[in-house]
């Protein structure tokens, strides 16, 4: 892992894959949960993890610098989201064809994958989720759909992800959910954050 300053009141961890993200944006949200840690926003990505409103970067990464992350510990089951998923998507059988098997098959392993979510990005509540072997990755689309409906279940390169609102999209379609995924009202408003276990169980 690696520090470097950005501006005067933020640093960015780079880190060599997305276990260690995970592990650093654990490590920090406890240390700064735990008064050891001054940081106005903790912020994971897919290889950085940026910590926002610093008041002293340089003592901070000095700091950060003598800590190791802790093991991952198993998340109790109240964080784990279960997102109730009809597989209809219309790209279920170009998913199929790229993983060698047939769409029955492609259900079931969605279904039966516990996915965690990484980082958040794209649009407000949209949660980059992170359990599928890195053979199983799939290409967008070569040119995206002018909309995906809000609450489309989709896949690209390693990563599922649910559409939070209609939007451009280049993600291959696998199914799709009734879940509200943000709410502006709500605390916090995305349902999906960083860290958070997530299954897509078949209805």
């Amino acid at each position: 892992m690696r520090i470097r300053p950005v501006g005067k009141h933020a640093l960015l961890l780079d880190c060599d894959d997305p276990d260690q993200v995970q592990a650093w944006r654990a490590e920090l949200w406890q240390r700064r949960e735990a008064g050891e840690l001054a940081a106005a926003e903790i912020v994971p990505a897919a290889a950085t993890v940026l910590l926002d409103g610093v008041p002293d970067p340089t003592a901070t990464a000095a700091l950060i610098a003598g800590w190791t992350p802790r093991p991952a510990t198993t998340a109790a089951a109240a964080d784990e989201v279960q997102v109730p998923t009809v597989y209809d998507g219309e790209d279920l059988p170009l998913v199929a064809d790229h993983w060698g098997v047939d769409v029955p098959a492609v259900v079931e392993r969605l279904r039966r994958t516990e996915f965690r979510v990484a980082f958040c990005g794209f649009a407000p509540g949209f949660g980059y989720l992170t359990g599928l072997p890195a053979e199983l990755a799939v290409p967008r689309l070569t040119t995206p759909r002018p909309r995906v409906p809000a609450g489309s279940v989709a896949l690209a390169g390693p990563y599922a992800g649910i559409y939070p609102t209609a939007s451009p999209g280049g993600w291959l379609l696998v199914g799709r959910t009734d879940l509200a995924l943000f709410d502006v009202h709500a605390d916090p408003p995305a349902r999906l954050t960083p860290g958070t276990r997530v299954r897509l169980v078949a209805v």
